[in-house]
């Protein structure tokens, strides 16, 4: 049986508290896959919840308030969840200048996901996320671009920026592999909590990474690469646009290990 619960500022959303919120589109969140009732990355999804509130409010919940509405959502399920924490303003959107009302949020759970298998294949559509550092609500662009890729026989979309650098998925993060050093993406993109975590356990397992832009026509210099997010740290990419790339079981295997490295936390 499908498991599913809303909690608003840690009790149990009614249907009247919800339904204003139906249909706004100014706000944040986070996503994180909870496992035995820890999480990995629990610091960098707080702290990517501070860092937007802040860019879109100018305040910020105060951190154990937002453990507390977290602990209140676990305690209702069982241990492997997805969980979405939300954060918002009740003013709403279309106001010129953010009143002072205390933030909210809204914490859903629902089914433990694990991604697809792989390996995906990605069109290459030239898009450039509003605020590519936040993670906010209401990207129709996401949808929009994975429903065009399906109906071309693709798995999903990767987006090219306006000079033709490979940034980001529609819900996902890059990563390239050269054979030895595992190579991300420059390009303004949301820094994903799992890319966080692979950021710095990887550096503790002693595995070369580096930055630098990548276009469609770099795609044939590089070993493989793979799109990760709360679901995954790494599914492989056979095809960007018409750009092949090899398979890498090496480089995933690098990628999960790394993963593991990362000790859960309990919030």
């Amino acid at each position: 049986m499908s498991y599913f619960a809303v909690q608003r500022n840690g009790q149990a959303a009614t249907a009247e508290e919800l339904a204003p919120l139906a249909f706004t589109g100014y706000a944040h969140f986070t996503a994180m896959q909870v496992r035995g009732g820890r999480v990995r990355g629990l610091d960098l999804h707080l702290g990517r919840l501070r860092s937007a509130s802040l860019e879109l409010f100018g305040r910020a919940l105060p951190e154990e308030q937002v453990l507390s509405c977290l602990r209140s959502a676990l305690e209702t399920g069982p241990g492997d969840l997805s969980l979405t924490a939300t954060v918002y303003s009740p003013s709403g959107e279309f106001t010129a200048a953010e009143p002072a009302a205390e933030l909210e949020i809204l914490v859903r759970t629902s089914e433990p996901a694990a991604g697809p298998a792989g390996p995906l294949t990605l069109t290459a559509v030239e898009y450039e996320r509003v605020l590519p550092a936040v993670k906010h609500v209401g990207e129709v662009a996401k949808t929009y671009f994975l429903r065009q890729a399906t109906a071309q026989g693709a798995d999903d979309a990767a987006f090219v920026d306006r000079r033709g650098r490979l940034s980001e998925g529609t819900i996902w993060n890059l990563a390239f592999w050269d054979g030895a050093v595992v190579v991300w993406p420059e390009a303004e993109v949301l820094t994903g909590t799992t890319m966080g975590v692979l950021h710095r356990r990887l550096a503790r397992l002693g595995v070369p990474q580096r930055v630098q832009e990548i276009t469609l026509d770099d795609l044939p210099a590089l070993a493989g690469g793979v799109v990760m997010n709360s679901w995954t740290p790494g599914v492989a990419v056979r095809r960007i646009g018409s750009v092949p790339l090899p398979e890498a079981p090496s480089f995933l295997d690098v990628l999960h290990e790394a993963y593991q490295a990362e000790p859960l936390a309990s919030p």
